[in-house]
């Protein structure tokens, strides 16, 4: 906070309207009081002054007058707004990487924008230079109106990010997640009754399992099958961030003073929309370490992160506990909404890959059967069964469930190769083009599990698909945990089940078309499947968890 030191003895005089008004009151009593003309000259003031201090600004950070990267020309004022890609951004940058080279910039009233396209420039930028590319963008929507920065993965580069993130990592190291084989193990044979119930219900089935799997280690509770208040809450928050997260969906993403029109303001929907969402968020966060910690001075709460966390808070009243506190909420929070959403997606696109590629999953139920002899999987087994683990390499190369990755914001003025990359620009990392490049992948459309293999294993010489969890300092400190979730799921289904097409009313199969939605989360287009006991045996298999 910045203050003001006035002469001994002199005090500022402020009138009751201007102590009761916060600055953004202010102006919108100003504008209030003007009339069209004068707000249009003002306007206009406002942005010659912004436009001469861009001018000033480029001259102060790139003294040398280094040119920009290249990319599509824009227009006075909205720059590139015609050009900004809204929907599947992913495969327009792949387009424009085609014209302008494996860098583009471009720029949307003055926000900068720099896409990278390959792995070279990935690795220069945001893994060697990661100390000044590791900062987030402050989206209006997501970040003021509905309140998403308990989050750590949208704080910007910081201590408290460093804190939020070092307690993640604690419980999510390489080391620490065979504790949890066994919840894993648990949810995936559950899956496996659930789906030869109704198998056509398999998307409700599939985004059960991982909510059981992560509130149990993350809360210690074990979730309604139907109706959960706290799986429908975390359902609720992360089609909100998908929805406000996905560029382009708000205008005051772009024009952030937007953020402080009222929500009785004619056309104003999206503002009240926003704040329906904020209170929902707010739920989600707090309700379920609420519950908890009832639990815990009951007595009856099951031993999980949040207890944990729970035990190692400050004694009460002391003065740092609210903040640590807030962090164990946090970072309890963020684990629940992370782990949930891609791993259905990447679940989903395993099923529609599998209806594809037969051949694929013959191959599959042969590795299986040679290791498991009739019994089912267990994470011990992964080293046998490197076909299984290629699948999972290739399922998330092939349709990732965030094909353009999270934004990195670069906090000073940077050189490279020849071009001047200003400060404040929002950088992403285009991971499909990356995992689609066909130097590195070759037919790179083709779902090809075989890609990573080499004489019966893994293929150490094929690069794995890492651009998927993200780079330098912001990567996904979750990945192991989702690697491992991913194998025993993906492992269990395919030792009893066959996955095939869906057929029409004449006995035919339904054509799948292997298509993605839009957004920040990409998820398959809904397509049907059929969902069969490999045999008799195996049904009696499924049938015995249930004993």
């Amino acid at each position: 906070m910045w203050i003001t030191r006035l002469p001994t003895g002199i005090v500022p005089e402020k009138s009751a309207l201007s102590s009761s008004l916060k600055p953004h009151s202010l102006m919108l009593l100003m504008a209030s009081s003007l009339d069209s003309a004068s707000l249009a000259v003002c306007g206009l003031g406002l942005f010659l002054a912004w436009q001469l201090y861009d001018v000033y600004r480029g001259d102060r950070e790139n003294p040398r007058r280094l040119p920009l990267p290249p990319g599509p020309r824009g227009y006075p004022i909205i720059d590139n707004l015609f050009d900004f890609p809204f929907e599947k951004p992913w495969l327009v940058y792949n387009e424009w990487f085609k014209t302008y080279g494996d860098m583009v910039y471009f720029r949307v009233f003055g926000r900068d924008f720099l896409v990278l396209g390959s792995s070279v420039r990935t690795y220069d930028l945001l893994e060697k230079r990661s100390t000044i590319y590791s900062d987030r963008p402050r989206v209006a929507m997501v970040n003021d109106i509905i309140g998403f920065d308990w989050a750590f993965t949208v704080l910007p580069y910081g201590n408290a990010w460093r804190i939020h993130r070092r307690t993640f990592t604690e419980f999510f190291h390489p080391n620490v997640i065979p504790t949890y084989h066994p919840v894993l193990t648990s949810s995936s044979r559950g899956l496996l009754c659930d789906l030869l119930q109704s198998p056509e219900n398999f998307r409700e089935h599939i985004r059960f399992s991982f909510g059981n799997t992560i509130m149990r280690v993350c809360y210690g509770i074990a979730p309604q099958r139907q109706n959960d208040p706290f799986l429908s809450l975390a359902t609720e928050t992360m089609r909100s961030v998908a929805i406000a997260g996905n560029p382009g969906s708000f205008l005051v993403d772009l024009l952030p003073v937007m953020k402080y029109i009222p929500a009785w303001f004619p056309g104003a929907g999206w503002k009240r929309q926003g704040l329906a969402w904020a209170r929902v968020v707010d739920q989600f966060v707090n309700n379920p370490w609420d519950y908890v910690k009832n639990q815990t001075a009951e007595g009856t709460a099951s031993p999980c992160i949040a207890t944990n966390l729970m035990e190692r808070l400050p004694d009460v009243g002391a003065i740092d506990r609210p903040d640590a506190e807030q962090v164990a909420r946090n970072v309890c929070a963020v684990t629940y909404a992370g782990a949930i959403d891609t791993s259905v997606s990447a679940v989903q696109t395993f099923f529609m890959a599998m209806c594809l590629y037969p051949e694929v999953q013959s191959r599959a139920h042969t590795e299986l059967d040679s290791v498991l002899a009739g019994r089912f999987p267990e994470h011990a087994d992964r080293s046998n069964l490197p076909f299984i683990n290629a699948i999972i390499k290739e399922t998330m190369r092939w349709q990732m469930p965030t094909p353009v990755g999270s934004p990195h914001v670069l906090s000073k003025a940077d050189e490279y190769d020849g071009f001047y990359i200003p400060k404040g620009t929002i950088v992403l990392g285009n991971a499909w083009t990356i995992l689609h490049d066909p130097n590195v992948y070759p037919e790179p459309m083709r779902y090809n599990p075989d890609r990573f293999m080499k004489n019966g294993q893994l293929n150490s010489e094929v690069q794995d698909p890492l651009a998927v969890f993200g780079y330098g300092r912001r990567v996904c400190p979750g990945s192991h945990f989702s690697d491992a979730s991913m194998f025993i799921m993906i492992a269990h289904i395919l030792s009893v089940y066959k996955i095939q097409p869906s057929l029409d009313e004449k006995g035919n199969e339904v054509k799948i078309i292997p298509d993605m939605t839009s957004g920040i989360l990409s998820y398959p287009v809904e397509f049907q499947c059929r969902i069969i006991p490999r045999s008799k045996e195996a049904e009696s298999l499924i049938r015995s968890l249930a004993d």
